[in-house]
């Protein structure tokens, strides 16, 4: 075949199926000078060797055009350059600061900012890991030669004549750190092109690598993210291979995720963002103030929720309308509020959001690019003590109700109640019957051991808990054990592990995404992967470092990938197990 032969070289490419391997795309954000952008060779080439398909992102600042770029790319590499202007962080510019590139401050902060909501892997170069500081709430210093910032300790040389393929001195890798676990060493050689760098990574980044004068030379993510970010510059030295293949092979997860996200419906099945309906959140920002928002939800790919109308339980004394966070004479009529306004939600933004009263409507909704709420009560007091109002909630569109909550109400015992009745009531006997033949699910989240049980056997359709995790692996009342456990998945019902950490472990150690990962995997023993799913508590205190919103939901699914789930059983833990009950329900 000859080398300048077009007809050849294609006919060889279209002689087997596919043409090519999936591989995923890795975004580099260009150099620019001189009304030109730029990029050196080592960066794209590294992204090829490592599998990866390399794409040049020019510095533009246009939302729209860094948004839809970052749909498009699995993983991201800000590449090196000139300083940063320091007044985007608020500083004066330093007699010692050199040269800095405008065109790039703007373009780079926004893409990194937006990637990291979106959980794109991110490698930060040189300049890179300035750009991960400054987006993400970090420090940089101006120029590590100025007086103060190595204290007592000799600085080095941190702008080499060597060439660039050269490595000129040492850093030492924090041990457990990614980074660590990437080069399988605590010391690493490297090259030097800088006189900035990271002085704190602030909240969501952390130091991992330093050279022998104390500069920071590498950092990570502080929130379980993909994110890394080296002051050398490893797109020139061969042995840094391994970084690119970490980036691609995180970034080959996502894309995964990502595939699966559009093919299946991921349903969080309890948050309680409606009790920030007071203060007048808005659903449709990306809102600080709440962990579920239309926003978020793009972000993690997540369908569906659940929003739950909440009532909290009076003390001996009171009456529900002396507690209530809004204006209503009855429990009823609190929980019909909380419904209207999440209709009005969902009709202010109805080319993007719907209420889902059924499963068929999840689906469609799904198929429209819509995203779906879903109606739930927590808490049987909204009932009012009128077995009639079940069919009323019903017709609303109400898919289950919490019996109780924290402490025991005139349907059955709480699991941090006093056993008023000695688990379920004469009229939560009733009430049971009655949501069977209205087709709401009864969820047994927050009952005790006792009125789990009776319901089991009282009700003839199965039954859910929405937000509950394993007795053996975090000993407090709310959760179940084993046992129950069992019973449930012998009524066909679903268990949906919950991301409130209390429930997650125990005494005053943090949990994390792992916890979660821990109670799902022991679930899954206990009942099988049929069973259980994810209610995560969001706005109720719900949400760990790992999984703190959910914009964290496409890198949950990236952690099942990792622990090498198949596709089905990500599917049924995301949605199709607790679709299953809603669709018995239903009939």
């Amino acid at each position: 075949m000859s080398d300048f032969r077009l007809d050849d070289i294609t006919d060889g490419i279209h002689s087997r199926f596919p043409v090519a391997d999936d591989r995923p795309l890795i975004g580099i954000t260009g150099n620019y000078a001189d009304g030109m952008v730029t990029l050196s060779e080592g960066y794209y080439k590294q992204v090829a060797a490592a599998g990866g398909v390399p794409i040049v992102i020019p510095p533009l600042s246009d939302p729209s055009v860094i948004i839809n770029t970052i749909e498009s790319i699995d993983g991201l590499i800000l590449s090196g350059g000139g300083d940063f202007n320091p007044l985007w962080v608020g500083e004066q510019p330093s007699t010692n600061l050199h040269s800095i590139n405008p065109e790039r401050d703007l373009p780079e902060l926004l893409i990194t900012r937006l990637a990291y909501n979106r959980n794109i892997p991110m490698l930060g170069i040189c300049r890179g890991i300035q750009t991960l500081a400054m987006a993400l709430g970090g420090r940089v210093t101006q120029d590590i030669y100025e007086a103060g910032v190595s204290g007592d300790v000799p600085i080095l040389k941190h702008m080499q004549d060597a060439p660039r393929t050269e490595a000129t001195h040492e850093t030492t890798l924090l041990v457990g750190s990614t980074l660590h676990t990437i080069y399988g060493k605590e010391k690493l050689s490297v090259n030097s092109f800088h006189h900035q760098a990271v002085a704190d990574g602030g909240e969501r980044l952390r130091a991992v690598a330093w050279s022998a004068d104390g500069i920071i030379e590498a950092v990570e993510s502080n929130c379980y993210k993909p994110v890394i970010g080296v002051q050398w510059h490893p797109e020139w030295l061969a042995s840094d291979l391994p970084l690119f293949r970490w980036l691609t092979a995180e970034a080959s997860l996502l894309r995964k995720a990502r595939r699966l996200h559009n093919s299946m419906i991921t349903l969080d099945s309890h948050c309680d963002t409606p009790m920030f309906f007071p203060q007048g959140i808005r659903f449709d920002r990306r809102d600080p103030h709440i962990l579920v928002d239309m926003h978020k939800m793009t972000e993690g790919r997540q369908d569906a929720v659940t929003m739950v109308a909440y009532l909290s339980q009076p003390k001996p004394g009171q009456s529900f309308k002396d507690i209530a966070p809004l204006s209503a004479e009855t429990p009823k009529d609190y929980a019909d509020l909380i419904f209207d306004r999440i209709e009005s939600i969902a009709d202010e933004n109805s080319e993007h959001l719907a209420v889902a009263r059924s499963t068929d409507d999840l689906r469609e909704n799904k198929r429209c690019g819509r995203k779906s709420i879903m109606l739930a009560i927590e808490n049987g007091i909204a009932l009012n003590h009128d077995i009639s109002n079940i069919a009323h909630f019903r017709k609303r569109g109400v898919r289950y109700i919490t019996l109780c909550h924290n402490g025991d109400n005139d349907i059955c015992d709480s699991a941090r109640g006093t056993g008023t009745h000695g688990g379920i009531s004469d009229f939560g006997a009733e009430v049971i019957r009655e949501m069977n033949r209205q087709h709401i699910m009864v969820d047994l989240s927050h009952a005790s051991e006792k009125s789990f049980y009776d319901s089991v056997s009282l009700s003839n359709r199965p039954i859910v808990c929405s937000h509950s995790n394993c007795k053996r692996l975090c000993d407090v009342p709310r959760n179940i054990t084993d046992d129950q456990m069992r019973a449930l998945a012998r009524s066909g019902g679903v268990m949906q592990i919950t991301l409130y950490a209390g429930f997650l472990k125990k005494g005053s150690a943090q949990a994390s995404v792992n916890d979660v990962l821990s109670h799902i995997e022991h679930a899954i023993h206990i009942m099988g992967v049929d069973h259980v799913g994810i209610g995560t508590d969001f706005d109720g205190d719900g949400g760990v470092p790992g999984f703190a919103s959910s914009s964290d939901a496409i890198a949950f699914t990236t952690r099942l990938l990792r622990r090498r789930y198949n596709d089905g059983d990500i599917a049924k833990i995301w949605g199709e197990n607790w679709m299953r009950v809603l669709m018995i329900n239903e009939e």
